[in-house]
């Protein structure tokens, strides 16, 4: 009599396989959170250091006016005006256009656009971070008298010092 073989399966169940796509799921998951939050907080970064560099360019427009001033400092177009730094931080907040608010309207913008006020004594600009939310904004400010710093309000209207 022939010797009968046995069938051997190699090779996972059905069970082990949906276990591993699970916890595969669950450790992607992890990591992309943990992304996300270093995106935000290079984007911080990155808003943080176009307004801080703002300072050097205002100072090099005030010495250039005749007589020294700072009004009209947040304009765009070169000429030393920081309107191109600014908005270059909002859209490292934004991810987008920017929406600066350059002039004083008589009220004060949502938290998340930027702003920047100019006088012929000083100015100010204000950037929202990432990590700002409609009942918390937090943005960094820059101002003419060295000011740079996490702001958890904005500028007041008229305002050209940080908060």
């Amino acid at each position: 009599m022939p010797k009968q073989s046995s069938l051997t399966l190699l090779g996972f169940t059905l069970i082990e396989l949906l276990v591993v796509i699970a916890i595969i799921g669950l450790l992607s998951s992890v990591v992309l959170a943990s992304l996300q939050t270093a995106r935000d907080k290079g984007a911080d970064a990155g808003a943080k250091s176009y307004i801080s560099s703002a300072r050097a360019e205002a100072e090099l427009y005030f010495d250039n006016a005749s007589p020294n001033s700072y009004d009209g400092v947040c304009g765009n177009g070169g000429g030393y005006r920081i309107g191109d730094n600014v908005n270059s931080a909002e859209r490292a907040y934004s991810g987008g256009t920017a929406t600066t608010v350059y002039t004083d309207s008589g009220t004060t913008p949502a938290y998340n656009i930027a702003q920047c006020h100019d006088s012929s004594t000083g100015w100010a600009a204000w950037v929202p971070l990432r990590s700002s939310t409609s009942g918390a904004p937090k943005g960094w400010c820059v101002d003419n008298i060295g000011t740079a710093k996490l702001s958890s309000s904005l500028l007041p209207v008229n305002v050209t010092a940080c908060p």
